[in-house]
């Protein structure tokens, strides 16, 4: 009997591939405002605004084995052009809408599950005009590793902190070539991540291969947390 796995957002970008990717492995729900391209996929989709809404869990199996939480935002301006509205917001999607899911699904996490959150270079590199959201996905880090603690050894809980993804989410940022080969550029390995990178190290970090890993933020990010080669 395939393990049930529940993703919150899925319908494009990282969600989409993780979705895609996981299907033949787990039975899927996923919750996310549209059902995207996944219509062609064995999956439960369930209409969900993680902002705005309280997940039905009477849509959802008594046991979950795998949980993602993938809605998320890029906001960069200069500190001095955020208000605190601004923050608000960037906390509200990243941080407290996905505590919000957390509360509700914990009691159906079953024996050695796997949850998986993703945070941003920017938490570990400081960047110019990343305040708002560097704060929010920071937040994300220090509670997962707190609740890795506190629920260790019956679920396991990890962070993933991308750099820049070609994904929509990030289309403003690269939508010329000229701002795509500068981004590329800044990075060790010379190039844009895709959501393959980031959906391949998701997919490992909720599969059993993964069963000695909590608590970890995982750079994914084509060393640009860690490396210099100026």
């Amino acid at each position: 009997m395939k393990k049930n796995m529940l993703l919150i957002g899925g319908s494009y970008g990282i969600g989409q591939y993780l979705a895609k990717s996981l299907v033949p492995d787990f039975t899927m729900y996923v919750a996310s405002r549209t059902k995207g391209d996944l219509g062609s996929l064995q999956l439960v989709h369930i209409p969900f605004d993680a902002t705005a809404d309280t997940l039905d869990l009477g849509l959802l199996p008594q046991e979950l084995h795998g949980f993602a939480y993938l809605p998320g935002s890029i906001s960069l301006k200069p500190f001095k052009r955020i208000d605190l509205e601004g923050f608000k917001e960037d906390m509200h999607i990243n941080f407290f809408a996905m505590v919000k899911v957390v509360q509700q699904i914990m009691p159906r996490m079953a024996e050695n599950s796997s949850m998986v959150f993703f945070s941003t270079v920017a938490v570990k590199k400081g960047m110019p005009f990343h305040t708002s959201i560097a704060a929010s996905k920071g937040a994300i880090e220090g509670f997962a590793r707190s609740l890795a603690a506190e629920y260790a050894p019956k679920i396991r809980v990890n962070v993933i902190a991308p750099s820049l993804v070609d994904s929509p989410l990030a289309s403003k940022l690269l939508n010329t070539e000229a701002k795509r080969k500068n981004m590329a550029s800044r990075h060790p390995l010379k190039k844009i991540g895709d959501t393959a990178d980031i959906g391949n190290a998701a997919q490992f970090l909720l599969s059993d291969k993964s069963a000695w890993i909590t608590g970890q933020v995982i750079g994914v990010d084509g060393g640009l947390s860690t490396l210099s080669t100026d």
